[in-house]
């Protein structure tokens, strides 16, 4: 049996991210990611998951963990997460993964592990690394439209702006106030306060961003 290193602790940070077994995709197509999306808040619950009335009804009963960012790509996802109780982010990992598993497998009549074994954690206990992972998580759809940018620059600065503003599988536009999923799934207030105006939200994100010369 597989032992995970880190322990997770009340009160402190984790990258949490996870791909599809054989790096196969795990999102299909727009209904794929919206059932994970809709899973990221049904399973956030107390309640048994066949229980709650689904996205965007009131979560019914407590909230197992905090949610600070997410990003699903076609084969993996990531997420910022806060523990809020022992034993509590595990639980919400378990039932987010069983429940997506289990709607991919019937919907494409297949069998077995969706994802590449047990989840995958950093534990971010550092105040610079841990403001660093929302560039990280929200930079990560860049690579699908300039796989090489980090290594040879942007191309196009104002089309990856617009890329950005458009992709639905992120919480990226959740900072951006374009939608309001984040008083569902997101809970921004107990992480820490970063990004007092989205000017200062997309200034740092796209400090991190490499041009080409």
């Amino acid at each position: 049996m597989t032992t995970r290193k880190i322990k997770f602790s009340e009160g402190e940070y984790y990258h949490i991210y996870n791909r599809g077994v054989d790096k196969r995709s795990i999102f299909n197509d727009s209904n794929d990611y919206n059932k994970f999306i809709e899973s990221l808040y049904c399973a956030n619950s107390t309640e048994p998951i066949g229980k709650n009335k689904g996205f965007p009804m009131i979560i019914k009963g407590e909230t197992l963990t905090y949610i600070g960012a997410w990003c699903l790509m076609p084969n993996h996802f990531h997420l910022l997460v806060k523990e809020k109780s022992e034993g509590g982010l595990s639980k919400f990992l378990s039932k987010l993964q069983t429940s997506y598993s289990m709607y991919f497998n019937s919907k494409y009549k297949r069998n077995g592990s969706l994802f590449q074994g047990m989840f995958k954690a950093e534990h971010l206990d550092e105040d610079g690394y841990l403001k660093y992972i929302y560039s990280y998580i929200h930079l990560n759809p860049v690579k699908l439209i300039q796989s090489d940018w980090k290594e040879k620059g942007l191309d196009d600065i104002e089309k990856t702006k617009e890329f950005l503003n458009n992709y639905k599988y992120s919480s990226y536009c959740d900072y951006l106030n374009l939608n309001r999923r984040e008083t569902k799934i997101l809970n921004k207030k107990v992480f820490p306060e970063y990004f007092e105006s989205v000017d200062i939200f997309t200034d740092e994100i796209f400090s991190w961003l490499k041009f080409s010369k």
